[in-house]
């Protein structure tokens, strides 16, 4: 009876999708800019293709929506979290602004109207791009620029590919699945990069300064360092029905009060809500507090001096695609207290297969398995694991509209879930969601 109500709901809603007017204004052409829609899927970097010429400031005003319908059970050894319901969840929205600023030089701004973590707007960051310095001197160092892409501002940086196709509050259109990967490697720091990209080689370089919250007080335990990474790759349309794409990357920071956000610098929060939360009960002995986080469904070990490595292949071939991520993530700290021990590591590994079909490869199904396991000391017995297995698929209704389904099942293995864990033990979560997005 459960799963009727849950199916009929999700079809009201695809329903709902199908019959909106979706009003479209004529969008201003930014240059070397990735789209904010169906054509946007697949784009990794920015080309260095100029598809658009310059003909002065332009504005272009943009948004992402996401709402899900969600009917997912849950249970852990304890029996103690809260019971989950089906229904739908606050609604997400971005608010983006680019502005071509002159001719190769661009600016992207985003807002979060309202998320899982804030229900209030407020800027999630911004850059400023340069694909051309000819704001110096005309066609100025062009034998370089041409291959040349520099980036500066207060946003995500460019670690890994996964975040490339990840849910970015509202902005789900890229993400093929409703959920991000447990360890989602995502943060919002100051930071400057350098790519280069030329007959598919590509190199990045950068810095950030670790902080996702910016400040300029020191206390008497800060230990501030800048975070280094970078990325080598190669990405190349091989012929009409085959693309292949494999990088590296490297993000490492070896301050004690800086780099701990890599895994936990998205402030939207969880895209599955309310998992794994305890709730309050004042009447046992003693009262129980609530165990509660927005961003359960994920982790994230802050490790500091955290030193990380992504591997991601990527492969298309027609209307089938395959990516992965192998990852490994490992603290440097030592501790003396009350023996001597250090921050231990995690591997995380993805494979996400899927197929597109239709005359416009409107549709698409597909499965993901992320995996991750590791220790958060050296010292422990026994490795901390997290599974999630995703089926689902989704359609484009419009190149702006798509609406995705899903099944996905997370289960959390092992003894080592004890402490401020503890609620973990035995945990699992499962269901199906249903997700509507609009993003131009």
């Amino acid at each position: 009876m459960k799963t009727n109500f849950i199916f009929l709901k999700g079809v009201a809603l695809i329903v709902i999708l199908m019959g909106a007017d979706l009003a479209h204004a004529q969008q201003a052409p930014i240059q070397y800019y990735r789209p904010n829609d169906k054509n946007g899927i697949n784009i990794f970097e920015s080309s260095k293709e100029e598809a658009e010429a310059f003909d002065g400031l332009k504005v272009r005003v943009g948004g992402d929506f996401a709402m899900q319908f969600q009917g997912l059970s849950q249970s852990n050894t304890a029996g103690n979290l809260s019971e989950l319901g089906s229904d739908f969840n606050l609604p997400s929205a971005n608010l983006n602004l680019d502005v071509q600023l002159y001719d190769g030089m661009r600016m992207h701004l985003r807002t979060y109207l309202s998320s899982a973590h804030h229900n209030e707007a407020w800027i999630k960051g911004g850059y400023m791009q340069m694909d051309k310095l000819n704001f110096i001197k005309e066609g100025f160092l062009e034998n370089i620029m041409q291959y040349t892409t520099i980036t500066i501002g207060l946003d995500e940086f460019n670690y890994g590919d996964a975040h490339f196709r990840r849910s970015d509050n509202a902005r789900a259109l890229y993400n093929p699945f409703i959920g991000n990967y447990i360890m989602d490697s995502f943060s919002t720091e100051a930071f400057g990069e350098i790519t280069v990209q030329n007959n598919g080689l590509l190199v990045v370089l950068g810095v950030t300064n670790g902080k996702l919250n910016q400040n300029v007080t020191l206390s008497s335990n800060s230990d501030n360092k800048p975070s280094f990474f970078g990325k080598v790759g190669y990405d190349k349309q091989l012929n009409d029905d085959l693309r292949v794409r494999l990088t590296g990357s490297w993000y490492t920071n070896q301050g004690t009060s800086t780099g701990t956000w890599l895994y936990g610098g998205d402030r939207a929060g969880s895209r599955y809500y309310k998992v794994m939360n305890v709730p309050a009960d004042p009447n046992a002995t003693p009262p129980v507090a609530a165990q509660a986080s927005d961003f359960d469904g994920r982790f994230n070990a802050r490790f500091t001096k955290l030193t990380a490595i992504q591997v991601n292949p990527f492969i298309k071939f027609k209307g089938l695609e395959f990516f992965g991520i192998y990852e490994v993530a490992g603290g440097g700290n030592e501790f003396t207290t009350p023996t001597v021990d250090k921050e231990g590591s995690f591997t995380q590994i993805a494979g996400e297969l899927l197929y597109r079909f239709g005359s416009t490869d409107q549709f698409y199904l597909g499965g993901r398995y992320n995996t991750i396991s590791g220790k958060m000391r050296e010292s422990a017995t026994e490795d901390m694991k997290i599974n999630r297995l995703n089926f689902g698929g989704g359609w484009f209704l419009t190149k702006n509209v798509l609406t995705k389904v899903e099944y996905v099942k997370q289960n959390y293995e092992g003894n080592a879930w004890t402490g401020s864990n503890a609620r973990f033990l035995g945990g699992e979560f499962k269901g199906i969601s249903i997700e509507a997005v609009i993003a131009f």
